[in-house]
């Protein structure tokens, strides 16, 4: 059975809007862009988010994420092209309400009916694990319904008082274990969780 390994960067106070850029997601009138991007000089969590790419069997994507991804990746230049080919080449599962095939980015295809059952019977399927990058209301539901076998969470000394979680505040008990961590020259914190079933 493939696992659903959630991959994240938040803040300290468990934002995970817009890291990227200026412009990813100013939505909800979201200032802080690219806040994460200082945290990514360090070659430990360099490391860190590229062996997560290159090992994931495919990947589970938010219409947003998507989006970016698609509007990026396939024309990344040359010295991008480590984290560029396995994000062109492999798999790529969309869930999104507006989006309609065909998909413009090489090997992806909408999630079909319910997203929490299509990724339920994708975790049946042969195949190495599906790893979500972004995607902050795909995680949501994904953990909401139990789905979500690891989170990987780049952790970032920086609050950012306010933006989108991946967390709910649903009064719901997740209890984790953490199987491992390591700390950055820049003082974020790689921390792999696992769902106390797993």
């Amino acid at each position: 059975m493939r696992k659903v390994i959630v991959n994240e960067f938040i803040s300290l106070d468990g934002v995970a809007q817009a890291p990227g850029g200026a412009d990813e997601d100013t939505s909800g009138g979201f200032a802080h862009g690219g806040w994460h991007m200082r945290y990514m000089e360090d070659e430990l969590a360099q490391q860190w988010v590229l062996a997560s790419i290159v090992e994931a069997g495919g990947f589970l994507l938010g219409r947003r994420t998507f989006e970016i991804f698609a509007a990026y990746w396939p024309t990344a230049p040359e010295e991008e092209q480590v984290i560029a080919e396995p994000l062109n080449t492999k798999p790529k599962h969309v869930a999104s309400r507006t989006l309609s095939e065909p998909l413009g980015w090489e090997n992806s295809a909408l999630l079909e009916g319910d997203v929490a059952e299509a990724v339920a019977a994708l975790k049946q399927e042969d195949g190495g694990d599906l790893h979500v990058i972004g995607s902050t209301e795909l995680v949501q539901a994904l953990l909401e319904h139990d789905l979500v076998d690891e989170l990987r969470l780049m952790t970032d000394p920086v609050v950012l008082g306010g933006g989108k979680r991946i967390f709910r505040d649903d009064g719901a008990l997740k209890p984790l274990r953490l199987v491992e961590h390591q700390v950055t020259t820049t003082g974020a914190t790689l921390a792999t969780y696992a769902s106390e079933e797993g």
